[in-house]
């Protein structure tokens, strides 16, 4: 299967049009779109009180259940970098700056997973081809989930809305030990070839995987015993993996997003790629300033991938302008109001691919 080709937008002004709107709202407010000091604040924040519990976890042993409590909270710092420092600077939105881009995107290194790989899966392949089975590997879950129609249903896909949580938890897990070395051998993403890697990033990938083993694995072992260990990476891990999961599935499986397949004869997706985007993409509880700023503004998916290079400091902002324009053109702008009724709908939308 070759990637597939997006219907040429000649004679559609949508996307140039929004384009404008947009540029204008940073000139005539005079901001850049780059993050800002409440980005920075938070970066330093959430990555100050990783190292703290870190530290106290490995040094100073609380009790079991406070231990327990901080794995927790070190389980959701860690989904919030990914979130709020990683993804801003992955798209060169973070800074103004390629250097302190580069350091916030590869900060996920740090977090146990590989920025080279993530800039293919994600940046290249997911912002490209979204929700098209057997390209988008966000949606590439088989045989244990089936995501969309076109995907091959197993009697056990019946039950999928039920276990697809336990599933979740698994994330970090898998992308840590196991689809990170699938790709970087492989080296494809799916059936997508992966940027040709130079010799320092072939040296980075395993000096990060190395450092990420020794800090998260063989040192605390070493000083806290293996059944402690594993008890608090488990926890780390997990926790993680389900809010990462989660945060990432109510943006593109849901009831209402689709799932196009291209002309089996030309091998086009019958839209233009904005259209595309706007269609595969749901926003969620994007009136909740405390959800936006834990997840980093994904919860405005619409304004994140048809502006990808805009910080999510931003997307409050812009959706306005999205939407209005969206409403203009009679394109259908996917949002749920309460994060909750995200979830149902993804629920729902397992249960009836499990049953369809």
């Amino acid at each position: 299967m070759a990637t597939p080709k997006f219907l040429n937008a000649k004679g559609s002004n949508f996307y140039q049009e929004l384009k404008v709107r947009v540029a204008n709202y940073f000139t005539e407010n005079k901001k850049p779109s780059h993050g800002n000091f409440g980005l920075y604040f938070k970066a330093v924040l959430f990555w100050t009180l990783y190292v703290v519990l870190y530290v106290h976890l490995l040094f100073f042993t609380p009790t079991t259940w406070i231990a327990i409590v901080e794995c927790f909270v070190m389980g959701g710092l860690t989904a919030a970098i990914g979130f709020n420092v990683m993804h801003d600077g992955g798209h060169g939105s973070f800074s103004n700056s390629k250097f302190w881009n580069k350091i916030a995107a590869f900060s996920v290194n740090a977090l146990g997973a590989s920025g080279i790989m993530w800039n293919n899966k994600h940046n290249i392949i997911h912002h490209t081809y979204t929700n098209i089975d057997g390209i988008d590997d966000d949606i590439e879950i088989k045989p244990m989930l089936r995501m969309c129609s076109s995907q091959k249903k197993y009697f056990i896909h019946r039950f999928q809305h039920i276990y697809v949580w336990f599933l979740y938890t698994l994330l970090l897990l898998v992308w840590v030990f196991e689809s990170d070395y699938r790709k970087y051998f492989k080296k494809k993403v799916g059936i997508v070839p992966i940027k040709k890697m130079s010799t320092w990033d072939h040296f980075a990938f395993w000096i990060a995987k190395a450092g990420y083993y020794f800090m998260m694995i063989v040192l605390p072992i070493m000083l806290l015993g293996f059944v402690n260990w594993l008890v608090g990476f488990l926890i780390i891990a997990m926790f993680a993996g389900f809010i990462l999961s989660i945060v990432f599935q109510l943006a593109h499986t849901v009831e209402e997003t689709s799932f196009p397949v291209p002309d089996a004869d030309i091998n086009r997706i019958e839209n233009e790629w904005a259209i595309h985007q706007i269609e595969t993409t749901a926003n969620f509880a994007t009136k909740n300033k405390l959800i936006s700023w834990l997840v980093g503004g994904l919860n405005f998916q619409i304004e994140h991938h048809l502006f990808p290079k805009i910080s999510h400091i931003h997307y409050p902002a812009i959706s306005k302008i999205i939407k209005q324009t969206c409403e203009e053109y009679g394109i259908k702008y996917i949002e749920y109001r309460k994060m909750r009724h995200a979830i149902v709908s993804h629920t729902v939308h397992l249960r009836n691919m499990g049953r369809a």
